[in-house]
This record gives structure tokens, C-alpha cells and sequence, in this order.
């Protein structure tokens, strides 16, 4: 029974991250001819009109105050840093290679609760979160020939996401996820709506940009719901290695929808950030427990 519950969670977790790849794959393709704020306002409202009927659906209408409780919208604003920086790093760069940059957010996890929160971290981890930035690194390639000056935004986005899992400890534990959820996409499409009018030439959306955004908030909504599921169904130590399938989701979106193949170097990147991630993964699952 055990091991029928994991295999699950797995199962969930893996249609999560394709859901994510998904989405973000619809927003790349709608950046082509629309500017990435104006985009990301737009999911935010299909992504809304696929929320609100979900919460309706399963009676938590009733929980929407709960939606913007002090550190639920301090979770969101982390999260509107890490999705406006990562949009911006979307519209210029490779999708494995923004994907692959951002994917060091748990090390900067391990990183910031050290050196803000006293948490104690040894140096075999710390040695792992330095493994995993060089596989970042090399994924950027600065001041190489594939360089992008866009790949700043994708560390920011790291640590955009890095702060929002740390005030993620801060949630009031009954919360519904729902609730979050909806927080954040509300929020970050009201900050994306002022950004985009501050900062962008606005264009008239046409039917592509409506379909595409359409099916880019259902996989929004699917990622979300899914990887919800993953971690009911099966402990944490045995789903969350199976979130690096990002990278390859992402990997598999570059070379079959953009005709985009990272080179060497950035392969390599990405072979490190993934072997930091699943190392420091294991040690937490080894890691014991105080007892209850």
C-alpha cells in the first residue's frame, strides 16, 4: 500500500512540473508578439477564472479572508519578485536555461536561514549550495559568447522564490493551499497590471494571446493542484527529488517548441545544480527527527 501511495506521489508531482513547463511554454509563445507584463497580467486573469470556481466548487468561499492574512500576502509579494523577475528572464532567454538558474532556489533556501536565522548548516551542505551556484554559473555563461545579461533575473528569481518558501514557514498551518494560491495570483497579476501600465507599450490582444493564456492558467491551476496532491499523498523525502524533472519538462519545451539546444557548458550547468539539489534533498530525508 505503501509503495502503491508513493508511486502516486510521484506520478503527481511529475504531471505538476509538466503543468509548470506547460504554462510557462504558453507565455513564451505569447512574449513573441506581447509584451512579458502584459502577458503575465493576462494569465493572471485566466488563472483567476480558473481559481474561483475551483474554491467555489469546494466550499472554501467562505476561507477567501484567509487569502490575504498578513504572511500569506507577504508570501505573494516574495512570489511577485520571483515570477516578474523570472518573466523578464522568460522573454529573452532559453526556457531550460531560466528554468535550470531558478532551480537553485532550495540551496538559496539553505543559504538565507543560515545567515539570517542562525540555522545551523554544515559544510557539507554549505559545500552543495556552492556546487549548485557554479552549475548556475555555467548555465549563465557570463562574459561567454551565449551569454545573456537577462540571466540576472533568473538568480532573482531564485531568491525571489527562496524568500516566499522561507515565509511559507509563517502561514497560518490551517490555511487552505487553495487560499495561497489564489493570494498569489492575484497579487502578482495586480503588481504585473502596474508594472505593465507604467513601463510597457500596450498591445491588443488577439484570439492566440486569449487561447494561449487560457490553457497557460489551466496548467497553472493543474501544477498547483498536483503538486498539492503529491505531498498528501507520499512523505516530502519521496517526491521532492522528482521536482528537478523541471529541468528536463523544461529541456524537452526548448529543443521541441523553440528548436533551442543548450550547449555543453550549460548542460554540464544543469547536471550540477540538479546532483546539488538531489544531494542536499537526501541528507534532509536522512537527517533525524525529533521525536513528537
Amino acid at each position: 500500500m505503501a509503495v502503491s501511495q508513493n508511486l502516486r506521489g510521484i506520478g503527481a508531482v511529475l504531471i505538476a512540473t509538466a503543468s509548470f513547463v506547460a504554462n510557462d511554454t504558453c507565455m513564451k509563445l505569447a512574449m513573441s508578439d506581447a509584451p512579458p507584463f502584459q502577458v503575465l497580467v493576462m494569465r493572471g486573469i485566466a488563472a483567476c477564472l480558473w481559481c474561483l470556481p475551483v474554491i467555489y466548487a469546494m466550499g472554501l468561499i467562505r476561507e477567501l479572508p484567509k487569502a490575504f492574512h498578513p504572511w500569506v500576502t507577504l508570501r505573494s509579494l516574495s512570489e511577485v519578485f520571483a515570477i516578474l523577475s523570472f518573466v523578464m528572464a522568460l522573454s529573452q532567454m532559453p526556457i531550460a536555461d531560466v528554468t535550470a538558474i531558478a532551480q537553485i532556489a532550495p540551496l538559496v533556501v539553505l543559504l538565507g536561514m543560515w545567515l539570517f536565522f542562525g540555522e545551523r548548516v554544515d559544510s557539507l551542505r554549505l559545500a552543495l549550495v556552492g556546487l549548485g551556484i557554479t552549475g548556475a554559473m555555467l548555465v549563465a555563461q557570463p562574459g561567454g559568447s551565449a551569454a545573456s545579461p537577462f540571466a540576472i533575473f533568473g538568480f532573482f528569481t531564485a531568491v525571489g522564490a527562496a524568500f516566499r518558501d522561507i515565509l511559507s514557514r509563517k502561514v497560518p498551518p490551517r490555511t487552505p493551499a487553495l487560499m495561497v494560491t489564489f493570494s498569489t495570483l492575484l497579487i502578482v497579476m495586480l503588481s504585473a497590471l502596474a508594472v505593465s501600465l507604467l513601463f510597457e507599450t500596450q498591445v491588443m490582444p488577439t484570439w492566440r494571446h486569449g487561447w494561449l493564456m487560457l490553457v497557460a492558467g489551466f496548467f497553472l491551476m493543474c501544477g498547483h493542484s498536483f503538486v498539492f496532491m503529491a505531498y498528501t499523498m507520499a512523505p516530502a523525502r519521496v517526491v521532492a527529488p522528482f521536482s528537478y524533472s523541471l529541468m528536463i519538462w523544461a529541456g524537452l519545451s526548448g529543443v521541441l517548441v523553440f528548436q533551442q539546444v543548450p550547449n555543453a557548458l550549460a548542460l554540464g550547468g544543469m547536471a550540477l545544480i540538479m546532483a546539488a539539489g538531489l544531494a542536499v534533498v537526501l541528507l534532509e530525508g536522512r537527517a533525524p527527527r525529533a521525536a513528537p
